[in-house]
């Protein structure tokens, strides 16, 4: 009998290995197609079987699938990406397997489209332009009123994200983005938004159920750094409905609804608003901080559809969970970080993981990139877990001296 394998569109640093492993544990051999396999340090320190193939091309997928068919039995097609995420649908659709609406996971990616569709269906989002050129930018800057934000119209991540509070922030970013520092794949699109505050709430959703809703925050503006996240967030029954309810009309709105779903809020004066509708995962830790929280493995139950098999998404516990991202204040080389194992062996830390080595480059890009490694903390309480949470934090250490001047 053939082994069984999933295929993999690209990969992704936080959530890929647990996606990697979580195919193991069900029997499945996986196989990664990227672009650059060579981006994925876990595939070569794991040996998992990579290919090398432009994950853009269609008929270059269909074709290397087809190899692979010759050798193993194709249970399923997914990602953990994004990017990819629609040509994991059109390719599930050309094989018969299951997996998500590629034309419901393109019109959810580009930003512009899905304010488009939330706003039809009456969700409560920003005010929003889209623009092309400067002028646009400050256009619609002046419509909406400062402070805005400006984000590429595809993207993930954080990429290329950043709140202008004045007309310089808005004149350096609109340089950055036009001027060459943002690597566009097509013609610029930016969407200029309104700057909704308040509190920043996730749901976590598989299908049409909410498993969880979780709140965070972010490192010091300009940037959008996830810091600290939380879950379940300290909600009373209405205003957590109102956000189950605001996630369910989102997925009608977008025809989304098979296998994963990640929906960030902010609560305003109006209540909760839309900030962006994700067809995939929330990235880690939040899958591990799920896990924790309720005993609902996201990951594996995502491969389970795409292999055609009932996902179970019955909670089996209640506890808390809180995660901290390490995030570095300055740019330079590691020279080293510790306090891994330490951390790790206090009471309440579930995990500790660092995401570089010593001698990396820091090189701070304001977004989910930045992110060294992160802590996470379990137990029956939020006051517990975040107690335990800052003592894991407090025994990690690191240093990064400054780059060498040339000549040295």
């Amino acid at each position: 009998m053939a082994t069984r394998a999933l295929i993999m569109l690209e990969g992704r640093k936080g959530n890929g290995p647990l996606y990697v492993h979580a195919a193991q544990s069900l029997g499945l051999h996986p196989v990664t197609l990227s672009a650059d396999p060579t981006q994925y340090e876990y595939l070569a320190a794991e040996g998992i079987e990579a290919v090398r193939v432009d994950t853009d091309n269609l008929d270059a997928l269909i074709r290397e699938c087809c190899r692979l068919r010759a050798t193993y039995d194709l249970a399923g097609i997914t990602s953990a990406a994004e990017p990819v995420y629609a040509m994991v649908g059109k390719l599930c659709r050309h094989f018969d397997l299951t997996g998500p609406n590629p034309e419901s996971i393109e019109r959810c990616c580009d930003k512009f489209v899905q304010r488009q569709l939330l706003a039809e269906a009456g969700v409560p989002i920003p005010a929003y332009r889209l623009a092309a050129t400067a002028m646009d930018i400050q256009r619609s800057a002046a419509e909406i009123g400062l402070p805005v934000i400006l984000k590429p119209a595809v993207g993930s991540g954080s990429c290329g994200v950043r709140l202008c509070r004045n007309v310089d922030e808005l004149a350096e970013h609109t340089t950055y983005l036009l001027g060459g520092g943002h690597i566009w794949e097509s013609s610029p699109r930016i969407l200029v938004e309104e700057f909704a505050q308040g509190p920043l709430y996730g749901a976590d959703i598989m299908g049409n159920e909410v498993i969880g809703i979780g709140t965070g925050d972010f490192g010091p503006p300009p940037h959008f750094v996830y810091r600290e996240y939380a879950l379940p967030a300290p909600l009373n029954d209405d205003e957590h409905q109102r956000i189950v309810d605001i996630s369910l009309i989102c997925l009608r709105a977008l025809g989304l609804g098979w296998g994963p779903t990640g929906i960030e809020f902010r609560w305003t004066k109006r209540g909760p608003v839309v900030i962006e509708v994700n067809p995939r995962l929330h990235g880690a830790p939040t899958p591990q901080q799920v896990y924790l929280a309720y005993g609902v493995d996201l990951i594996t139950e995502h491969i389970k559809l795409a292999i055609g098999e009932e996902s179970n998404l019955r909670k089996r516990h209640s506890q808390t969970s809180a995660a901290r991202l390490l995030v570095p204040d300055r740019d330079g080389i590691l020279d080293w970080i510790d306090g891994d194992s330490r951390a790790a062996a206090l009471p309440g830390v579930a995990e500790v993981k660092f995401y570089v080595e010593p001698k990396t480059p820091i090189i701070r890009k304001g977004d989910e990139r930045d992110c060294l490694g992160h802590v996470i903390a379990a137990s029956p309480s939020l006051a517990e877990t975040k107690v335990a949470l800052q003592r894991g934090v407090d025994a990690i250490d690191w240093s990064i001296i400054p780059f060498p001047t040339p000549g040295e």
